[in-house]
């Protein structure tokens, strides 16, 4: 474990120490990304109940297995937003106005991507992950905040659970779906 001063790193809840800005690669732990996105509120907590970036990579699996994407696909759906664990996130607004940012976050996204899947995405399933993402947000926002995010329907072939669910119900399927997507990668 490296001995960087406190102000260059956090500690997870596994008590691991992890720089953002110079991840490496064996900081990635499931255990840790399921607990944090598992506590961490969409919309950057403006739904009018608590519903978890966990429960919405949750959603986002099962949208691609329901869309018969490959088991690949899948498990990035889940893992997609894991980078959110180490540096929370910014609102779209901001975000893409901080080009600092979305290098960092790009670097420590597509390391969680090699870590799980063991290499990047490629451009199609990235649009495949990229497409489910948008159309669960848009349901999401249909749902929690009666608005249309965009002019046309996005449509999904799932229905997500919308309702509060206790974090460490929401921990531990993440967790179970990550070993049922990533044994039927290991198989495919």
């Amino acid at each position: 474990m490296s001995r960087k001063p406190m102000t260059e790193y956090i500690t997870t809840y596994t008590g691991r120490r992890i720089a953002p800005l110079d991840p490496k690669r064996e900081d990635i732990c499931l255990d840790d990304i399921a607990h944090a996105l598992s506590l961490m509120t969409r919309a950057n907590g403006h739904m009018p109940e608590f519903y978890s970036v966990g429960q919405h990579c949750i959603a986002c699996a099962r949208e691609a297995i329901a869309r018969g994407h490959s088991p690949r696909v899948a498990l990035a759906a889940l893992v997609h937003d894991s980078s959110e664990a180490y540096i929370s996130d910014i609102t779209r607004p901001v975000k893409r106005q901080l080009d600092f940012y979305l290098e960092v976050e790009d670097r420590l996204q597509r390391m969680i991507y090699e870590f799980f899947l063991g290499s990047e995405l490629s451009e199609a399933e990235f649009a495949q992950v990229d497409a489910i993402d948008n159309a669960m947000l848009y349901h999401e926002f249909l749902h929690y905040m009666k608005q249309e995010l965009t002019p046309y329907k996005a449509e999904i072939l799932t229905q997500p659970r919308f309702e509060v669910r206790p974090f460490a119900e929401v921990e531990q399927e993440f967790k179970e779906l990550y070993t049922e997507l990533h044994a039927r990668l290991e198989a495919h």
